[in-house]
Formats: structure tokens, sequence, C-alpha cells
């Protein structure tokens, strides 16, 4: 999971504007797709770059027509600034469509609205997710979608589109980025899922034995929820601000589904909290779990070293240069000594045992 983004330095000297990608990952050849429909009609193709040159918006706006452009991969230069051209695009805004490490965010200008938002999908495997920029421009008659990776996020609204069904075909564009919008919450909720599975097994696993394996699983769920965070704070904003219909791009019949996304965001927002304090409670565990597992060790080596001190003495006593000494010789001094070491040796373990110093309990 990257910590540090060294991509910046591309665009040192570079005037606002300037048309640069800006990420990791690089499509070999984008895809364009375009959706045109309305309440009865709907029809779907994959475009080249030489088709889209002779796109025109008009032809749809007076057939009363609604256009859905998607485009996959975002590292060709040229195509977003064609897509810009063709829709009139101000610079800075084909420039945050090539930088695909914008953080959330709303443009308002007069004629459409510009989107960033991101989403994402967790990787079991390594523990991470593997995030994705998506741009959105809604227009009048129009929505511009562009997406960093080629992924199918947005698959079961193009189903509904194909199935007619009513709202999204008779509501207008609006409609249709508030279910794009709604599908990249959905995939949040999803994430948040895994993310909770992960971090209750866990929790079981730390209950027990805790291993530096828990200790590094800990440590890529905190990142995940850090990289989440990172991400839906912002859209709430956006969220609220888009609900606030300063801009007239909303309709009032979607205002009520704005809202509901709104909603969404707060309470994933209040799910992930508890997940990141669970994760620090789990932090406590497992240090807690080590320094106990320390102090039990130490604690053997210190009833050792008692049991031994008797013996060492009694020994450094009889080996004194002295002659005169009781027992020093008999002929069964030896054993005498030896006895006298395991007797105190048996007693000092039994004083240990009822104190429980020899068990794992205390």
């Amino acid at each position: 999971m990257r910590k540090h983004k060294k991509h910046h330095f591309k665009k040192i000297g570079m005037p606002p504007g300037s048309l640069v990608h800006i990420g990791e990952v690089k499509l070999e050849k984008p895809i364009i797709s375009l959706i045109e429909y309305d309440a009865l009609d709907m029809s779907e193709r994959v475009l080249t770059s030489v088709e889209l040159s002779s796109f025109k918006l008009e032809n749809y706006k007076s057939a009363n027509k609604k256009v859905w452009l998607n485009i996959h991969g975002v590292n060709d230069a040229a195509l977003i600034k064609l897509v810009g051209d063709l829709f009139h695009l101000h610079p800075l805004v084909q420039e945050d469509i090539l930088n695909t490490e914008q953080r959330p965010k709303l443009d308002e200008f007069d004629d459409y609205l510009f989107i960033e938002t991101r989403s994402f999908n967790y990787e079991k495997d390594t523990m991470s997710v593997a995030s994705e920029q998506i741009s959105m421009v809604l227009g009048r008659d129009f929505l511009l979608t562009f997406q960093e990776r080629s992924t199918g996020i947005f698959e079961p609204v193009r189903q509904r589109l194909r199935g007619l069904h009513a709202h999204i075909c008779e509501l207008g564009v609006d409609y249709l980025a508030y279910s794009l919008l709604d599908s990249v919450v959905d995939r949040y909720f999803k994430v948040l899922e895994e993310v909770g599975d992960e971090s209750e097994a866990l929790e079981e696993v730390l209950l027990h034995k805790p291993t530096n394996t828990e200790l590094h699983s800990i440590h890529q769920l905190k990142h995940v929820s850090i990289e989440l965070r990172r991400a839906v704070w912002p859209l709430r904003e956006v969220i609220n601000r888009l609900t606030r219909n300063e801009n007239n791009f909303f309709t009032p019949a979607t205002m009520p589904y704005l809202r509901d996304i709104y909603d969404h965001t707060v309470n994933f927002i209040e799910s992930l909290e508890s997940i990141r304090d669970s994760l620090s409670s789990m932090m406590d565990i497992y240090m807690a779990s080590v320094s106990n597992r320390v102090n039990l060790e130490v604690r053997a080596l210190t009833v050792v070293a008692m049991l031994f001190m008797p013996a060492t003495l009694i020994a450094g006593i009889f080996g004194m240069n002295f002659h005169e000494m009781p027992w020093l010789a008999d002929k069964d001094g030896f054993w005498w000594a030896m006895g006298l070491m395991v007797g105190i040796a048996l007693l000092m373990i039994m004083i240990f045992w009822r104190r429980q110093w020899l068990t794992s309990k205390t």
C-alpha cells in the first residue's frame, strides 16, 4: 500500500491546466462506451477515438436523448483533451481528470458540475484496498464518467438502463449521476463489511495466542481504514453540497435520493470509526499479551534462579577455606549438604506452587 505519492514532480514548472497523467494505473487501450436513452429506448455502443471526434451533442439534444459517455482509462492525455474540447470542459477540469491522486471534491461551473470520488476493492490476500478514481461531469443533458481502472462497478446501473427501468430512464441524467454515486457508496459498505469480518476474526485470534502475524494484520487493517476515511469524509461534504441544490443540476425528484446517500455516508463513517476503535483496542490487547508473555518468562527465570540461590549459598559456605567446620570432615558431609539443598529447593517449590507462581493462570 502506498504511503507516499511521488508523481507530482512531473508537473514541476508547468503552467496550470497542463495535461499530464499522474498515477500508477495505465491501461494499454482506453475503452470508450456511449449510452443514449430516453423513457422508451436505449442504445449502447463502444466508440473509437476517431468516432468520438465526430460526436455532436446537439444531435442528441434535438432528439431529446440523454447521453452517458464513460471512459475506462485516463492515462491518455490526448483522449481527455478530445473529450474536453467536445464538451467544453475547463482546462483545470481536464487536468484533474488526469491526476488520479485527487481527493473527492465538487467544482461548480455554469454549464456542468465536476465531481471527483474514489472507489475501493478489498484484496483479502494482502489485506489492502485497490483504489480507483472516478470523475463525473454532469451537464443538463449529458453525463461523463472517467474511470481509472476497467472495473464493473457501474454494471448494475447499465443493466437497469438496458431493462428500461422507469425511474432511471425518466428522471434524467441527474438521477443517473445519483445512481452512479450510490453504486460507489454501496461498494464502500461492501469493503467495510469485509474489513469488519477480518477485524472480528483477528480479535478471536488475539484473545488466544497472538503472534507477529496478527500485529502485521492490525497495521494493514488500520491503513485500510485510514484510506477509507480519507475518501468518505470529503465525499460526505460533496453529497451535502449537492443536497443544498444551489446549482439546479439536480431536480426536486432526485433530491430525496441524494439525501439518502448522505445518510449512508454518515452511517458508514460511524461504522468505520467503530472499527478503527476496535483495531486500536486490539493493538492494546496485543501489546498487553506480549507484555504478559514477557512477564511469564521473566517469572520463570526468576523462580529457577531463586531455586538455585540456597544451593549456591550452601556450596559457598562449605567451600570456604576453613578446616574446622561442622560436617566438613564427616564421611557423609556431602550427602548432608545435597540433602539440605534439595530439601530447601522442595520447600521453595511448595511455597511457589501455593502462591501460583508456577502456573500461567496468574
